[in-house]
């Protein structure tokens, strides 16, 4: 399977924060912006494989900056390592100030998408060419997040994960 490179999986999405996304406080919800990064997520996830993918997991899904009503968000997304079938798609999120001229950090996340066959099943994803210095230290802490996530859901034994334990324990 021919890699590709990171960059070629890269989506800006923008979304303008209207009533109807707000809670009581004039803030984008949560659930809204989870809902429009995991579109981001899914494109991306469909560029690098060009098949069908799902959303396997949400990783550490912290806010920073609430993002205010008539404010504009900002998700970029794009895959940073991709495994046998699975792809990790790191999401970053900022709001703009459009009246007041400035942006602002909201969020980071990673999420994980599984490449889909016709029948459903897991199928192989091409490799992730990293080319900056950024894509190249997210392609680098993929394993150990990958890792992480194994052992929190119960599909991993915590003595199997050897990026893990290489933080923890020196040899």
């Amino acid at each position: 399977m021919e890699p590709k490179k990171a960059s070629e999986s890269f989506v800006v999405m923008n979304e303008l924060v209207l009533p109807n996304d707000t809670n009581t406080f004039g803030n984008l919800m949560g659930g809204r912006l989870m809902y429009w990064m995991d579109i981001a997520a899914g494109i991306a996830a469909g560029r690098h494989c060009n098949t069908p993918s799902m959303t396997a997991s949400v990783d550490n899904l912290s806010f920073k900056n609430p993002i205010k009503l008539g404010n504009v968000v900002r998700i970029e997304a794009k895959v940073c390592r991709a495994f046998n079938t699975s792809m990790e798609i790191n999401i970053r999120v900022w709001g703009e100030d459009l009246l007041h001229q400035y942006k602002y950090e909201s969020n980071e996340a990673f999420f994980t998408f599984v490449a889909l066959d016709p029948n459903g099943k897991p199928r192989k994803v091409p490799p992730v060419i990293p080319q900056t210095e950024e894509e190249q230290r997210l392609y680098d802490g993929a394993m150990r997040r990958r890792q992480l996530r194994l052992v929190l859901a119960g599909k991993m034994d915590p003595h199997d994960a050897s990026e893990l334990k290489a933080i923890f324990f020196k040899d």
